[in-house]
């Protein structure tokens, strides 16, 4: 897996994931103290409002910069929003009102929500091989789990010798790192036209998407740019639309369009279900459930990020012998089946069996949940074209942290007022939905990488038969009658 790491750019960028992860993470560590020497014994209530500002920002600037991601340069972009994360993280230590932790938390949510799909949209340009780009999106998961094992303990031994306010310092380090490994990076063209050699960001070479024989099929035209297979809004780019709102809005539009990413939205609401209840209810199962000492709750967390970190590993080899539904799909089924046996258990009384139990639970919880989300990436790409990678990464971006903006509260709310057990049975449906909303939008026919898309080239004479068995066959949605391009 860490062959990817020979390829330059990425290894540049991964390192900027890396550092700046880190910062976060300290930042975290640093914002609960803030919140605790502002608020007091209502520092729980900063925190809570200061984490739905984060995914409100999620999820309103998210697609709007998605939009604009295509009107800058990329690095420019990129380099811009981690400049910005470090000037307000830099402003933190100095607020003494909770209203001014809240402005900046909107401020540093917002940047992140700009950074992160531009981000995620240029690996894959910079990693055209499917083999490379998948262990890219193992090592980007391992990268999240490690931070959130590895941060903790980090700004403990830093509380140790220095005052929390230099976590900020720290964190704005992170960032402004992240900024200089960027800027020394040659990103790809934002705008490659895949159909074309110059400025393409796929390698040398025949195109895998295009059968053979068939370069020279369309007659030239308006739609002569659009790349087979991939989903096209209206039969034109995203950066055709006028305005940044309809942009935003085409970007979503172009999600909705294809049956295998509206699956990874029902997948993406199966896994907030799941992780919410961990990331929620732990410190009352650990505490007052099982009674056990507060030490152990970051065992308990550590667990669900050991079974994440485990999948991630082995997951480049998995993909390489089953397809992305089969394994997404299937891990999606595990996170009901395994919160509806932490439901079941809280109903009976706790012993000593208990806690070994729950470790065992979030550990399934955790490796499900990484071996739907890790391949996200390879699916969103082969049905979207690249100069529309931008657009769609921040539309699925925006809508997956819907799914958690919902689970947090269900999950917290249902465990305060009705207990753990109902909080987990509650949310076992939920994530029940949700994996088989994904099984069902993501035809069990669907073909492998390669063999078909979602969407369709232009018609030509005689072909709209082809067309309607070929949109019968793998359920996309096309607004005209269109030809399938595909491998033999």
């Amino acid at each position: 897996m860490l062959s990817v790491l020979r390829n330059p750019t990425y290894r540049r960028l991964f390192g900027a994931q890396v550092v700046a992860l880190t910062g976060t993470g300290l930042a975290t560590v640093a914002l609960s103290l803030l919140a605790y020497d502002l608020a007091g014994a209502n520092a729980t209530a900063v925190l809570g409002t200061a984490l739905a500002i984060k995914m409100a920002a999620y999820v309103v600037i998210a697609p709007i910069a998605g939009a604009l991601a295509h009107r800058l340069p990329r690095r420019a972009l990129l380099v811009s929003m981690d400049l910005a994360r470090a000037a307000v993280v830099l402003a933190l230590p100095f607020v003494d009102r909770i209203w001014q932790v809240y402005a900046l938390i909107l401020l540093l949510q917002a940047a992140s929500a700009a950074f992160t799909p531009a981000f995620q949209a240029t690996i894959p340009q910079v990693l055209p091989d499917e083999r490379e780009y998948t262990e890219a999106l193992s090592l980007a998961r391992l990268a999240y789990d490690l931070e959130s094992l590895a941060s903790p303990v980090l700004a403990a031994v830093l509380l140790t010798v220095v005052p929390y306010g230099l976590l900020f310092t720290a964190t704005a380090a992170g960032f402004l790192a992240s900024g200089l490994l960027v800027r020394s990076t040659a990103l790809p063209d934002a705008h490659p036209d895949p159909d074309r050699g110059a400025g393409s960001d796929r390698a040398p070479g025949p195109d895998p998407d295009r059968a053979p024989g068939r370069d020279t099929d369309r007659a030239p035209g308006p739609d002569t740019e659009r790349a087979p297979g991939r989903v096209q809004g209206s039969g034109r780019s995203v950066r055709a639309v006028g305005t940044v709102f309809a942009e935003a809005v085409s970007g979503i539009r172009l999600l909705l369009a294809s049956p295998r990413l509206r699956a990874l939205l029902a997948l993406d609401l199966a896994v907030a279900a799941a992780g919410a209840v961990v990331l929620v209810d732990s410190v009352i199962l650990v505490r007052d459930t099982l009674g056990r000492p507060a030490g152990d709750l970051p065992l308990a967390l550590g667990a669900y990020g050991a079974g994440s970190m485990a999948v991630a590993l082995l997951l480049p080899r998995v993909l390489a012998r089953g397809g992305d539904r089969a394994v997404m799909t299937r891990a999606a089924l595990v996170l009901p089946g395994a919160l509806g046996i932490l439901a079941l258990g809280l109903t009976l009384r706790p012993g000593t069996w208990s806690w070994p139990a729950l470790l065992v639970v979030w550990l399934v919880v955790g490796a499900a949940g990484s071996a739907v989300l890790t391949p996200g990436g390879r699916v969103v790409r082969r049905c979207v074209r690249s100069a529309d990678l931008p657009a769609v990464f921040a539309a699925r971006f925006s809508l997956s942290h819907v799914c958690w903006l919902l689970a947090y509260p269900l999950a917290g709310g249902l465990a305060a007022m009705a207990g753990p057990a109902v909080s987990a049975a509650a949310l076992t449906v939920v994530a029940l939905v949700g994996a088989v909303a994904a099984a069902r939008l993501w035809p069990a026919s669907d073909p492998e990488p390669g063999a078909d898309r979602d969407a369709r080239t232009d018609p030509e004479p005689g072909a709209e038969a082809e067309a309607a068995a070929a949109s019968r066959q793998c359920g996309s949605r096309i607004s005209r009658p269109s030809r399938t391009t595909s491998r033999p």
